[in-house]
């Protein structure tokens, strides 16, 4: 396949037609508005040069039986991608204010491109998420929930010409609908994007069917925890997802019960900020799991309650998304072309909470903000503390020692002792006798000779205790390993990768590994900096056996052997 130079977008002969009307939306409890504000035109455009962008992805071959889909940045051709460029497409080509509006070449790249997605849809319906997941009704929901707002924006521009291209995105959708209404699922947030596609469907094409599908997985109930996470504590990846669609089913289906869950979740990110707007992901049981996240999916969540429920504090963090993350917002413009409520202005800001110490226990997580930094202590996790500022970060600690194969310090728990915050690990390492006589195999097969029936001796013990308490300038965490004398223990301090350290010397044998042994270090990073000491280098073993391996992350290490107690400052 080759690539070739898009073909310009001109508003072409169709520029001086009447605009037919904007996107159906009075199930959202507003009838649309001529008037666009600033932001959305400013997306509008940031839509249209996204549009251009796809050009070279695009198969030209006419022969190729995939001409007019897309591929990825592997150049596998793919439904996703497909899909991306046609919505992107049908909401600039709908849309009155865009360069693209009515545009005659745009037209037919839409209608090429549905073609190549036909060609990419299974006769069942569904289509293959390449990564993974094959005749997938899940993804095919994602797909859905996506282009079905995008194509009534684009239908209702009502542009001579566009019958044909229209009639074949409607075959797409309703072939997909089939599949959604008897498919199943992998995730729990599968169960909502596949009600939202057929919700989305049902209010384009009524359908009881669709209507009666949706209502079974409804019935399974959201699965909000009391501290207001959905199940895979997804922060920079599903949860955002869920609020979208659940809006969308609330209002398609009449069920603003639903919007709780939205409140709950938005109200429970206000603890998740880190100073710099990034949030906590470290307790994602996804693939967003101590990834860098940021706030841009929920923006459209935020903004609808904001206005709905006249919130001042999400109105706060839907104005910090607008200025730092303006640019991403893009992305998600069928939501906000087909949702008009979205278009009145925001209630007045509310500060946001920056100053508490707030636990999640359903979570697993501990949140400590002092205005300018703000701790993350974790359970279930090796990577049990982190320690942010706004432009420089302690990505993770880490402890492990060298027993038996098994002393990466993990807790199951984060309980609270006063002011302090306790994470707590005791293992064993044990050796087996002789197997009894009567009931060896005669073999020689150790497989048939299980060490539950073995007696146990020489049993070792291996116990670790974190205390985490405030300081003030930020947090002190005293480590206390007890047990089994002259185990090599190392605690690992990783840092955000393209700062500088002083107070630190460079591992010998180990890139981007450094030993700490003096009272005080520093690292910097942007203007600011994060202090940490004392240390202690009692030996050079950075790589224990048993524990993880390194990250690809600056990491400073404080080594000792047990009985090893330490307390170190942060701040």
């Amino acid at each position: 396949m080759k690539r070739r130079t898009f073909i310009h977008f001109g508003t072409g002969t169709l520029a001086s037609l009447p605009f037919a009307g904007m996107a159906s939306s009075s199930h959202f409890g507003l009838e649309a508005s001529a008037t666009k504000p600033e932001w959305l035109l400013q997306l509008i455009r940031q839509n249209d040069a996204a549009v251009m962008s796809h050009s070279s992805m695009k198969v030209t071959e006419k022969g190729n039986r995939y001409f007019g889909a897309y591929r990825d940045s592997n150049l596998i051709v793919n439904p996703h991608s497909t899909v991306g460029f046609l919505t992107r497409g049908c909401c600039a080509i709908g849309t009155l204010e865009s360069t693209l509006h009515r545009s005659l070449p745009l037209l037919q790249e839409l209608d090429d491109a549905i073609g190549g997605l036909l060609a990419l849809q299974h006769s069942d319906g569904t289509i293959d998420l390449l990564d993974t997941n094959f005749h997938s009704t899940p993804d095919t929901a994602f797909m859905v929930k996506r282009l079905t707002p995008a194509y009534t924006v684009f239908r209702d521009a009502a542009i001579p010409g566009s019958e044909g291209t229209l009639r074949r995105i409607e075959q797409f959708l309703k072939r997909a609908g089939e599949a959604l209404i008897v498919g199943g699922l992998h995730t729990p947030n599968h169960r909502w994007v596949m009600c939202s596609a057929l919700t989305t469907l049902h209010l384009q094409w009524p359908d009881s069917r669709y209507v009666a599908r949706a209502e079974e997985w409804l019935a399974e109930k959201i699965d909000l925890d009391p501290d207001g996470q959905y199940t895979e504590k997804s922060t920079a990846g599903y949860s955002a997802v869920i609020d979208r669609v659940l809006i969308k089913v609330a209002n398609g289906l009449g069920k603003p019960e639903l919007l709780d869950a939205v409140r709950k979740n938005l109200r429970m990110m206000r603890y998740y900020l880190h100073p710099n707007g990034e949030v906590v992901t470290e307790a994602s049981n996804r693939q967003d799991k101590g990834t860098i996240g940021t706030m841009e999916g929920y923006y459209f969540a935020l903004r609808y309650m904001a206005i709905l429920d006249n919130d001042g504090e999400f109105a706060s963090m839907c104005r910090i998304l607008e200025g730092e993350g303006f640019d991403r917002l893009a992305s998600y413009l069928e939501f906000f072309l087909t949702t008009p409520l979205t278009w009145r202005p925001l209630p007045a800001s509310k500060p946001l909470p920056v100053s508490y110490a707030r636990a999640f226990p359903y979570s697993g997580v501990v949140r400590i903000r002092r205005n300018a930094w703000d701790c993350t202590i974790l359970s279930n996790n090796a990577g049990w503390l982190t320690f942010h500022k706004k432009n420089v970060m302690l990505q993770a600690m880490r402890l492990a020692g060298s027993f038996f194969g098994k002393g990466q310090f993990l807790s199951s728990e984060i309980k609270q002792e006063g002011s302090q915050w306790v994470l707590t690990q005791e293992i064993e390492g044990v050796y087996y006798q002789p197997y009894p006589k009567d009931r060896i195999p005669g073999d020689g097969d150790w497989a048939k000779m299980p060490r539950l029936n073995r007696k146990m001796s020489e049993i070792q013990r291996y116990k670790t205790v974190v205390r985490i308490s405030e300081t003030p300038t930020g947090i002190r965490v005293d480590i206390d390993v007890s047990g089994t004398e002259h185990v090599p223990v190392a605690l690992e301090l990783i840092f955000r990768k393209g700062g500088c350290f002083t107070g630190v010397e460079a591992h010998p044998g180990k890139p981007d590994a450094y030993l700490m042994s003096g009272a005080k270090a520093e690292y910097a990073m942007g203007g600011e900096r994060i202090s940490f000491g004392p240390g202690r280098a009692d030996h050079r073993n950075v790589s224990l056996r048993g524990a993880l391996p390194s990250m690809d992350a600056p990491s400073v290490f404080i080594t000792g052997q047990t009985p090893f107690s330490h307390s170190i400052e942060i701040g």
